[in-house]
């Protein structure tokens, strides 16, 4: 059976699992890899080992071979140039005054290109800047705009939990996230406790919406009028992982109970398991 290796791209970038076919691979091998942009050369950042079973079981990408010498050569020249490229756009962004950020560059393992990654708040007129840059570079410029979600993928960075970020970690594809996710999951709407390092949704919010949607169908709505054993009341909070309620008696009290201690005469019966046999 096939084991699965971790490559690494970028140092301190996404681990991506691929199937390690007949090769015996060890921690800091160098790899050719087939992606979609083409080959590229990966380093070998965890042991083989057995698919563990939170992989998703679809087919993998197996490694294509060992890089060879004059292949990691031209990865760490590629790097290099990596980096002269972006200090030079950084020069001509700043000289120019162009409302952009940028985020990072990547030239093709092929050397046909650089891609030049940025962020702005709208569309920026860049031609005069790639112009500047093919005059001293003498190859193929390609400016690609993303989103500040994609920036944070690129870039990296501890979350608010102490953990590196999700989708520098494990994410492959943005979920929609949107406010409601965090209303019911009775979390604090300010804006700074929610949001990642990105500025938007976090996307941690998401991951247990459907838990708690299920568990909310056992419980009444906020404002839902109840019998407990003190006198009626309405619903004024819930406590999905608990299970209780707070309700507020007319009495102007407000108490907690369990969904199991609403009396039978209220107006929510928690519906009871069926006895086991």
């Amino acid at each position: 059976m096939s084991k699965i290796v971790g490559i690494q791209f970028k140092p301190d970038g996404k681990i991506y699992n691929f199937e390690s076919g007949h090769f015996v691979l060890n921690k800091g091998d160098k790899v050719m890899l087939v992606t979609e942009e083409g080959p590229a050369v990966g380093c070998v950042c965890t042991e083989p080992r057995n698919r563990p079973p939170q992989v998703p079981q679809r087919p993998l990408q197996k490694v294509f071979r060992l890089a060879t010498e004059e292949e990691i050569s031209r990865f760490e020249e590629n790097a290099r140039l990596e980096q002269e490229v972006y200090e030079a756009c950084l020069e001509r962004v700043e000289a120019r005054e162009l409302p952009m950020s940028l985020v990072g560059v990547e030239r093709r393992f092929d050397g046909s290109k650089f891609v030049v990654f940025f962020t702005a708040d709208g569309r920026v007129d860049f031609r005069a800047l790639v112009k500047d840059l093919v005059k001293r570079f003498r190859t193929r410029i390609e400016m690609r705009q993303i989103g500040v979600r994609h920036q944070a993928k690129m870039v990296g960075g501890l979350g608010t939990c102490g953990r590196p970020l999700c989708c520098a970690s494990f994410l492959s594809n943005f979920e929609p996230v949107t406010i409601k996710m965090a209303k019911e999951q009775n979390l604090s709407l300010n804006p700074t406790k929610i949001s990642g390092m990105c500025g938007r949704l976090m996307c941690c919010l998401s991951y247990e919406h459907g838990f708690y949607e299920k568990m909310k169908k056992n419980l009444p709505k906020i404002g839902k009028k109840v019998s407990t054993e003190q006198g009626e009341g309405r619903v004024v909070r819930q406590n999905v992982l608990m299970e209780t309620l707070t309700v507020a008696l007319e009495s102007g009290e407000e108490i907690e109970v369990g969904i199991g201690d609403l009396t039978k005469d209220g107006l929510f019966i928690k519906k009871k398991k069926p006895p086991k046999e």
